[in-house]
């Protein structure tokens, strides 16, 4: 992970530091404070003591925020708390602080884990054996966490159990909405809405064709670039940003995890989340087929098979990230997108390519059901004229 000195989003060492001797004993004072380069949300930065010492401090960012949904620090503070000692590899936390006038934000502070971050989901520059093993590290940890009780963790009221897609049509229709009304600085255009927006919102809220209910402790945003590695071995020593945790369906994980497959292998105009290496056969030695990953996760699971409902989870993930990327492009417009330099006006472009993707993958699947009704209908057409005649002999 890259730091700068130059940071986008000051922060009151002093101020800072006076919380720090009253409240965290474990990081001494002074601080050395660096912002890391990644990140589209939330500024997150290194803070180095007196005694060398490494933590991370993640805060909202300054401003008018344009939807709090993006920025829950608070609730990413209390997963990460609640998950420790649960066998979920999640760093330590050391304090949240809610008071605004300490560094301008709500923030909390967290242990720096020194291991390996892989930006490309292939994962580069491992051996063949070390890449399978690491993305079966992965696919497990990550049916473990499913299998984790909200409630005996003190998540009882971290989300509902029930009912996950359709708070998050719900939500995507209102973020839809008032990103689309955010107008740029320079240019002075509004972001506009999600292209066929509505037609996309009448499928999926068609109780016909979702998944079977289920509620389970969601990370959010679960894929490899969240995954700290240990240095040396194909072991996960933490999982990072957990601001969209809640209680979910599982899998919105399962979907977020492969997508590179999913978007690699179906939608080349798509630049995030693809690779040639997730293209049919052309992967590197190692690397597992999204089949294999959901074989990997089934053994895991204790029995649910998600295979069966894997692809409209996968329609719903594009459209899904179409959105998410509305909402950088809104960020953006008014310059508080927190990633380096224009790379956040760059992506929001890519909210263009997963919506026609998710239109598509809507439109397939509504073509196969009129086919499926049609032959059905010529099946009971035939049937019945056969009845006839019989009848008639």
């Amino acid at each position: 992970m890259t730091t700068s000195a130059t940071m986008r989003q000051p922060i009151d060492k002093e101020s800072l530091e006076r919380y720090l001797n009253l409240h965290v004993p474990e990081i001494k004072v002074p601080v050395q404070i660096r912002q890391f380069e990644y990140g589209q949300s939330n500024p997150t930065y290194q803070l180095t003591d007196s005694k060398g010492q490494h933590f991370v401090l993640r805060k909202k960012p300054p401003g008018k925020l344009l939807t709090t949904a993006a920025h829950q620090v608070e609730r990413e503070y209390r997963v990460i708390s609640a998950l420790s000692g649960t066998g979920i590899p999640v760093p330590k936390s050391y304090c949240l602080c809610e008071d605004s006038s300490v560094v301008g934000t709500p923030f909390y502070i967290m242990e720096f884990l020194d291991g390996r971050i892989f930006e490309e989901a292939y994962i580069p520059g491992v051996s063949p054996e070390e890449r399978s093993l690491m993305w079966k590290e992965a696919v497990k940890t990550l049916a473990r966490l499913h299998r984790v009780d909200p409630v005996a963790v003190g998540l009882t009221n971290f989300g509902k159990p029930r009912g996950f897609y359709t708070r998050q049509i719900r939500t995507l229709k209102r973020l839809d909405e008032s990103y689309s009304k955010v107008i740029d600085v320079e240019s002075g255009e509004a972001v506009g809405r999600i292209p066929h927006m509505d037609e996309m919102v009448a499928f999926f809220e068609d109780e016909r064709h979702w998944p079977q209910d289920r509620g389970s402790i969601t990370h959010g945003d679960y894929k490899i670039d969240n995954l700290v590695y240990h240095k040396t071995k194909p072991e996960i020593i933490g999982i990072l940003d957990w601001e969209i945790a809640t209680v979910g369906h599982p899998l919105s994980d399962l979907s977020n995890m492969t997508m590179p497959w999913t978007v690699t292998q179906n939608f080349k105009e798509i630049k995030t989340h693809s690779h040639p290496a997730f293209d049919v056969g052309a992967g590197p030695p190692g690397l597992p087929t999204k089949e294999q990953c959901l074989e990997w996760y089934r053994e895991e699971a204790g029995g649910w098979d998600p295979t069966g409902e894997i692809a409209w989870a996968d329609a719903f993930a594009i459209f899904r990230t179409s959105v998410m990327i509305q909402g950088i492009a809104a960020r953006w417009a008014v310059r508080q997108a927190s990633g380096e330099g224009s790379s956040a006006g760059t992506l929001a472009l890519e909210r263009f390519p997963y919506a026609r993707a998710a239109l598509k993958m809507v439109r397939d699947f509504k073509s196969a059901e009129e086919r499926e009704r049609n032959n059905n209908n010529s099946s009971s057409s035939g049937g019945g004229s056969k009845a006839a005649a019989s009848s008639r002999l």
